[in-house]
């Protein structure tokens, strides 16, 4: 009795130390361990469910033409144009070689990254809080708008996201018991986050300043150097795409515009996918509750969530601008964290439940147009496709819409569809975007040239108007027009398509 009594009683000068759930032994339950894993699963449910109903954009067009060649004639085009994306391309190039390139298997590498991301947003919350507050973390995260596109989009973000999100919870569990085997793989995520976008690597700033924070508190032994070291050795495999990248900057991004402050609230909104899901993870975010639970969680999650956009918006100040939406996608976990948190303190407990479950609601109605609606591509390219899949004939020509509009990618809007029997002939194509190593061809100087003895061609132009060469380069218009006939115009969402035939030899 007395022994027991004594040892329940903190001894003079010592130092009471609660244990801390998410840091100190195993978690109180076996489906404790794993909620992780359902919250990965909700989030490749929700990503994946409708992927097959809208039709790639032009970005995603991007990675599947980039995806589609030879791993040789791959690297030779990353040497000239995207390097940037060139890690994310190889790995959607080995996917595709596997599963093939319909639109959930293109789409299904992004699904896959973002839910594991998922799993790591629900460790960083336990780690940080509490279970409850992973919970409200993962189911958060899972039903975001934002996180069902980018999770169903063929590029790189999703990777991205997942390797800032694992490189954020690497870092926690390595500042609380600093070892080579835990600074080695937080190396290996910054790696992965910077090859696969060079611009998430902001996130290296906030990190540094958490763990400057950290040690200024602890004083513990050789973390900052540590640190340094591993973030030393993470950088040198990126060393390379970022002065490649920069030889590029200026055809790949030179088209995003200087931001404003407005820009800020424009970005805030972008980053959920619906504003009033935005306005609703501010607010959660920012109650007192959050901070009240834990101040120094609290505010490296803000840090990791403000810094980089911060930086951003003064680097692009300069002479190129980075600040975009989708850049910035990794800094929403942090938000996610940071609102769960707030709504998990709220008391009675049924009352910040609902709230989750009111934000959720709230961005019900962009998670239907995500899913309903053709919102980023506005063309029908497979009606497109089916039109001159039905009326093909071996040895058909086609011309799409190019010139000035190359950067729509109509032909690829189209050639995705085609069936494999069909073979058409690039007919204004002096040399394919293969041969130049490039996302486009290049096209003749003189288009009467090319014309060749093409007894038939397709075009595929913008609709809204009756010319079947609308916005097509003048020389090329007019030798169509010259030596051609239109058989038949037809229209569908955003583009006609019109079958030409042979009237007259080209003169040479």
């Amino acid at each position: 009795m007395t022994s027991r009594s004594t040892a329940a009683i903190p001894q003079a000068g010592s130092v009471h130390r609660v244990p801390h759930p998410a840091t100190d032994g195993a978690p109180a339950s076996l489906a404790a361990r794993f909620d992780w894993l359902w919250a990965a699963l909700l989030t490749l449910a929700v990503t994946v469910y409708g992927s097959a109903g809208v039709q790639p954009w032009r970005d995603e067009l991007a990675s599947w033409s980039a995806a589609s060649r030879s791993t040789g004639d791959l690297i030779e085009t990353l040497g000239h144009v995207d390097a940037v994306s060139g890690l994310y391309y190889l790995v959607l190039h080995f996917w595709m070689s596997v599963f093939g390139d319909s639109e959930t298997m293109l789409r299904m590498p992004s699904a896959l990254a973002m839910a594991a991301a998922a799993g790591f947003v629900v460790l960083t919350a336990r780690r940080l809080f509490d279970r409850r507050t992973a919970v409200f973390a993962g189911l958060l995260f899972a039903l975001l708008p934002s996180v069902s596109r980018y999770g169903q989009e063929a590029r790189s973000y999703a990777f991205v996201l997942l390797a800032v999100t694992a490189a954020t919870w690497l870092l926690m569990r390595a500042l609380d018991r600093p070892t080579l085997r835990r600074w080695a793989p937080y190396a290996l995520a910054v790696a992965l986050a910077g090859l696969f976008h060079i611009v998430s690597l902001l996130f290296l700033l906030p990190h540094a300043l958490i763990v400057l924070l950290r040690w200024r508190r602890d004083r513990r032994g050789r973390t900052v150097g540590t640190y340094a070291l591993a973030t030393a050795v993470a950088l040198v495999p990126v060393i390379p795409l970022v002065l490649l990248g920069q030889r590029q900057v200026g055809r790949q991004i030179s088209w995003i515009k200087t931001p404003h402050l407005r820009s800020l609230a424009d970005l805030w909104s972008s980053l959920y996918g619906s504003p009033l899901v935005a306005l609703a993870v501010a607010a959660a975010a920012l109650l007192p509750l959050a901070w009240a639970r834990g101040r120094r969680p609290a505010l490296e999650l803000g840090l990791i969530g403000a810094v980089p956009v911060a930086a951003d918006f003064l680097v692009s100040q300069g002479s190129t601008s980075y600040f975009m939406d989708r850049y910035l996608l990794f800094t929403v976990p942090a938000w996610v964290v940071l609102a769960a948190a707030g709504l998990a303190a709220v008391k009675p407990r049924a009352v910040g439940a609902a709230g989750l479950a009111a934000i959720v609601l709230l961005g019900l109605p962009d998670q239907r147009q995500q899913r309903t609606e053709l919102v980023r591509v506005g063309l029908d390219g497979e009606a497109a496709a089916g039109i001159i899949a039905k009326g093909y004939q071996p040895g058909d020509g086609f011309v799409p819409v190019r010139g000035s509009d190359s950067v729509y990618m109509i032909d690829f809007q189209v050639e995705y569809f085609l069936p494999d029997r069909v073979k058409l002939r690039d007919v204004f194509s002096e040399r394919t975007a293969v041969q130049r190593d490039d996302l486009f061809p290049q096209e003749c100087p003189r288009p009467v040239d090319c014309l060749d003895t093409t007894r038939r061609i397709w075009v595929v132009t913008w609709s809204g108007t009756g010319n079947p060469y609308h916005k097509l380069p003048d020389a090329q218009a007019k030798a169509l027009q010259s030596h051609y006939k239109v058989l038949r115009k037809t229209s569908v969402r955003g583009l006609q398509v019109s079958l030409l035939e042979r009237t007259s030899s080209p003169a040479r």
